[in-house]
């Protein structure tokens, strides 16, 4: 069987260029500046309803940073939220400023702490898919990174119940 120039030259165009693909479509995190954004994730939802963004934000670096807004467009507006106690009653409020990730720090963006809330879904959080979100650091910049939608009762590895495997 002959092979001919053409496809051959082809496989060793991939063989080559799928290494310098970007790291993170295998790894699933991203960086902006010196913060690390590790395993972006959300659950399922319905159109016109609201949906969350979860991940872990790790900065790297010898300076403070800052994750001051979010966006997508799949929803009317993202904001940063996290739950305070008020009482014996846990409240969601937005957080006014930013969430600051100091050197050498972790935050994590988890079900009932730090979180993005997607307000006015133009459309489903789908099981399976992958929802684009720009995050916007003050020191690092721009950032879109994917959230990979889980089931709706989906609950992160060290809850009750689950774990976060993608």
């Amino acid at each position: 069987m002959a092979i001919t120039r053409r496809p051959l030259l082809a496989v060793l165009a991939a063989a080559v260029l799928l290494p310098l693909l970007p790291r993170r479509a295998a790894a699933h995190s991203y960086t902006a500046g010196d913060i690390a954004i590790g395993h972006p994730w959300s659950r399922a939802a319905p159109p016109r309803g609201t949906g969350a963004g979860f991940m872990t934000l790790k900065n790297t670096g010898s300076a403070p940073d800052r994750l001051v807004a979010a966006r997508a467009a799949i929803a009317r507006t993202v904001e940063i939220h996290t739950h305070l106690r008020e009482g014996d009653v846990m409240r969601m409020r937005q957080v006014e400023g930013g969430v600051e990730i100091a050197p050498g720090a972790e935050v994590a963006f988890t079900p009932g702490s730090f979180h993005l809330m997607l307000i006015g879904l133009t459309e489903a959080l789908v099981q399976g898919q992958r929802v684009p979100v720009t995050l916007v650091f003050a020191r690092g910049g721009e950032v879109t990174v994917e959230l990979a939608v889980e089931s709706a009762g989906y609950r992160p590895s060290g809850s009750p119940a689950g774990g976060h495997n993608h």
